[in-house]
């Protein structure tokens, strides 16, 4: 009885919502997608902001604290695309964003960086003037070339597409100039993490089933990597790459 009456009080608030949102939209249309405009810019803002943080950061805790951030700020900016253009599947694609990149994989990465006793700075094969340099230079190409799709599109993300290409190129930076093999899967992740957000931008999201699916897929790879760097940690003794592959060209 009582999950019934909990029941009828979202439908009632969920139908309140929605009637306030159409309301505003046909009273205040520019006002109303102007707000929703700058928000999302906000927010991509902020993701594109992580995104350099971590290109440029070297200690381990400060990486994957950045990164905790960069899914929070992806989740939120799923719910708001959910929220205005009235699709209810982002709702739960911001909740799985939410569960894996804010709390599952942070707390996996935390863990295994304890447990393989990953505390000095990381480095990096070029210098962090060099790796900003073009990292801004990835920026203005995505905005050069994402520019005739957005004089196209009637989206109300479609500002922000730029960024989540952005986001990808400056993830697959990342791992080229990291030389350590977990800083690398962590690239790998802002790369999926700039690919959803493009997604988002583009299409209002991804079907259900393949959200859950990639989800599923990420969750998966990051054990089957935890327990694979356990086992070249305790042979080799380093997760550096370059170490790895000198110990290939001895054999």
């Amino acid at each position: 009885m009582a999950i019934d009456n909990i029941l009828y009080i979202y439908a009632i608030i969920h139908q309140y919502c929605s009637y306030s949102v159409r309301a505003l939209t046909l009273l205040l249309p520019g006002m109303y997608i102007d707000v929703v405009h700058h928000i999302n810019s906000f927010l991509a803002a902020f993701i594109l902001l992580t995104a350099f943080g971590m290109l440029v950061q070297r200690r381990m805790s400060g990486l994957i604290f950045l990164f905790t951030w960069q899914g929070l700020f992806l989740a939120v900016n799923t719910a708001l695309v959910g929220f205005v253009v009235n699709r209810h599947h982002l709702y739960i694609s911001s909740a799985l964003t939410l569960v894996l990149k804010v709390l599952l994989l942070p707390y996996i990465l935390h863990t295994l960086v304890r447990r393989l006793k990953i505390h000095k700075e990381v480095e990096t094969i070029l210098n962090v003037p060099t790796i900003m340099l073009i990292g801004i230079a990835l920026v203005i190409f995505s905005y050069h070339l994402v520019s005739p799709i957005r004089g196209l599109s009637t989206l109300v993300t479609r500002s922000t597409l730029a960024v989540a290409l952005a986001t990808v190129m400056l993830g697959l930076l990342m791992m080229i100039t990291r030389k350590n093999a977990v800083t690398q899967i962590i690239g790998f992740l802002a790369m999926e993490n700039g690919l959803f957000f493009a997604a988002t931008s583009a299409t209002y999201g991804m079907p259900l089933l393949i959200e859950l699916g990639v989800a599923l897929d990420i969750l998966i790879a990051a054990f089957i990597f935890g327990i694979f760097f356990f086992h070249i940690h305790s042979n080799f003794d380093s997760l550096d790459v370059e170490q790895l592959a000198r110990l290939k060209e001895v054999d």
